[in-house]
Order: C-alpha cells, then sequence, then structure tokens
C-alpha cells in the first residue's frame, strides 16, 4: 500500500553559477520528502534522478490511484529504503520538465521562455542546486545519497563534491563516465529531435507545436539499450503482431517489438520536453571526474571519505559491471569502504528499478546497516 506524497517547490533568487561559466538565478526546485528527520538531523537520504524521472521517487498523488512515484518498490514504509527510519528526499534537477525551472520556464533576464537558451546544466551543477537545497532544509549531512544509472553519477559526484556531507553513497547501474558507445546513442537520439521539423531550433514552444516525431525516435533508441536482448526475446521474440503471416510491408508494424516500442514512444513524446532531453543527454556525456586528472580515476575519487555500495547487473550492457567494477577498483586503491554486488539479473539498464529478489536483498541489508549506525 503507497503511502500520500506531497510535491514542494522552493524558490532560489541566488544565481547559481554553472560549470559552463555561466549561472542561472530565480530558479525552483522541485522536491518530495517522506518519513520524519530525527532530532538529530542524521537520517536524510537523498535520492538522485535518472533521465526521464522526477523528485517523485515513492508514494502516490492524493487522488491518482496510478500515480506511483518511479521508485516505490525501493522507497517506503518496510521497503528497502524505508521511510519508517529515514527522511528521503527526491529532487526534480534543474533544467528536467516536472516542476523545477528548465527550458519552458521564463527567464527572468528577458522575460522570454528559454527553449534553447536554457544554459547547459552538468552533473556537478545539479549536486550544487541540491547541496543549496539541503541547506535550507537544514541537513548537513547526509546518512546516504542514492541513485541508479544518472542518479549513479550524481552519487558518486556528490562524495566528490561534498564529501563531508555524505556518510554513505550507494551507486547503482551506473559508471564513472560513458562509453564513446554510449555518446554515440545518445548524439543520435539528440540529432533526431533537432532536425525535427517542429523543433525550430529549441524555440518550439512560440509555435505552438512539439517535436514529437523526434522525441518518439530518441525514446525508440534509448528504451532498446534499457532492455536485455534475453528479454526482448522472452517478451517479444519474432512475433507477428495479430496475425499469423507477414503483410510484406516496408510501413506497417509488422512485429510486436515494433507495436511495443511504438507505443512507448508515443507515450513518451506527450509528456517529455524535447529541449530537456537534450540537457540531460548532454549531462551525461559530460560526466567524467577523471578527466582533470589525466584519465586516472583512483586519483579522481581521492577526496572521497564516503562508505560505498555499488550494484550493477550482468545483462546491463549499457552500463555494464565492468564500469562499476572501475570505480570500485579505484576507491579500494584509495583504501576506501567498498561493498560490491553483481546481480545476474535477466532485465538489462532497467533492473534497477525492478523487483529483483537478490538485488532487493542487498539494498535491504546495507539500509539496515546504516539505520543501525545511526540508532
Amino acid at each position: 500500500m503507497s503511502f500520500i506524497a506531497t510535491p514542494q517547490t522552493m524558490h532560489f533568487p541566488e544565481a547559481l553559477p554553472l560549470q559552463s561559466g555561466a549561472s542561472i538565478r530565480d530558479y525552483h526546485l522541485a522536491y518530495e520528502t517522506y518519513g520524519t528527520l530525527d532530532a538529530a538531523r542524521s537520517n536524510a537520504v537523498l535520492v538522485c534522478h535518472a533521465l526521464n524521472a522526477s523528485h517523485h521517487v515513492a508514494g502516490v498523488y492524493e487522488g491518482q490511484p496510478n500515480s506511483e512515484g518511479w521508485w516505490d518498490n525501493m522507497v517506503g514504509p518496510g521497503k528497502p529504503v524505508d521511510t519508517n527510519r529515514f527522511f528521503v528526499i527526491g529532487v526534480n534537477n534543474l533544467g528536467s520538465c516536472f516542476g523545477s525551472t528548465g527550458p519552458m520556464h521564463r527567464n527572468p533576464d528577458t522575460g522570454r521562455i528559454y527553449g534553447a537558451d536554457f544554459p547547459v546544466v552538468t552533473v556537478e551543477d545539479w549536486v550544487n542546486a541540491q547541496a543549496r537545497l539541503l541547506d535550507r532544509l537544514g541537513i548537513e549531512r547526509l546518512a546516504a545519497v542514492l541513485g541508479g544509472s544518472l542518479g549513479g553519477m550524481q552519487a558518486l559526484s556528490w562524495s566528490l563534491q561534498y564529501p563531508e556531507r555524505v556518510r554513505h553513497a550507494v551507486v547503482v547501474a551506473s559508471a564513472p563516465n560513458l562509453t564513446a558507445e554510449n555518446i554515440a546513442f545518445n548524439e543520435v537520439a539528440r540529432r533526431a529531435i533537432v532536425t525535427d521539423p517542429d523543433f525550430h531550433g529549441g524555440h518550439f514552444y512560440q509555435y505552438g507545436v512539439v517535436p514529437k516525431r523526434g522525441l518518439r525516435i530518441a525514446r525508440m533508441i534509448g528504451h532498446i539499450t534499457y532492455l536485455s536482448d534475453d528479454v526482448m526475446n522472452a517478451k517479444f521474440g519474432r512475433q507477428l503482431r495479430d496475425r499469423l503471416e507477414p503483410k510484406y510491408s516496408t510501413q506497417d508494424i509488422e512485429f510486436q517489438i515494433e507495436s511495443y516500442l511504438r507505443h512507448q514512444a508515443d507515450k513518451f513524446s506527450e509528456y517529455f520536453d524535447a529541449n530537456t532531453y537534450l540537457l540531460i543527454t548532454r549531462a551525461l556525456d559530460y560526466f567524467d571526474p577523471a578527466r582533470r586528472h589525466g584519465g586516472n580515476l583512483s586519483l579522481a575519487l581521492a577526496p572521497a571519505t564516503a562508505k560505498f555500495l555499488l550494484v550493477s547487473f550482468k545483462t546491463d550492457w549499457r552500463f555494464a559491471p565492468a564500469r562499476s567494477r572501475e570505480i570500485v577498483k579505484a576507491l579500494l586503491d584509495n583504501k576506501r569502504s567498498v561493498s560490491y554486488a553483481e546481480i545476474d539479473a535477466p532485465h538489462g539498464h532497467d533492473a534497477f528499478l525492478l523487483d529483483d529478489a537478490r538485488y532487493m536483498s542487498v539494498m535491504r541489508s546495507y539500509f539496515d546497516s546504516i539505520a543501525k549506525e545511526l540508532a
């Protein structure tokens, strides 16, 4: 049974300097909290979201029975991240399209919708913005920062940017940077969007249109990379759609997998913002803490003082286990406390959102140990 979640918004009039050299001021961050902050303000857990998620991590909205948060199986009363013991915070990142200031909002300096003029943001910028929100909430140190995929990159970055503020960093299905193949997938998706005639250079809002064709293709590309070959074969195989024989058409939807991808793409194009997609995939591309250390990840992770849990999934070819092991090795080189679980789940990258019993057990056990530390 899910609890009722209440979205909140915090306004920040002061400018936030960005890694690009630009800044953003007079912005809002959407967030939600679950559970109760203890008297010592020591039991806070920050959950960082991935590409198309938001601050709505868990629970449902009142009067909306099918509005479960994106990690509702992980966070809540009696769940692995138990809100009876932890005060959990979800924050929507700057540039997103789910409540925080993003490309569809007005630039206070011009009075016009940002559109393509919204500044490029990075993982490090998001972490700095999250830190400001925690300051406002009176939370000096986190019991844990937790994230999967792009959220895991934020968790890792927290341990480097604010080492004194993080007791534990939980990095799930993530990587220390993107491979060239991953950057390539992101670039193809972005090209699909920017070449859509309805994109209008990113200023499509003023034309009253949405580049849905580009968004659909971008989502299809992304979705393929989130699933494993085994799952796609088990779920769809080579099944034709509603018939036994092919129609021998180059344009009709012939296979079940085609139908599934188009359905997912249509849904995505109805709720996601095209400029947000460009911004967030770019943030993924840019993340690389070792870049300033000549590619030496061990040197890059030296500032981290947190204890770590890393989790990977054997069938995740987009953020393969080898990438998590790179982080593990770099942390061990610095003699940090590291736990690592490599789960043999069939679901590909999406496994970090699903209910694999071994995965949930690892997460529950680790957060149980954090709760005992705080007791």
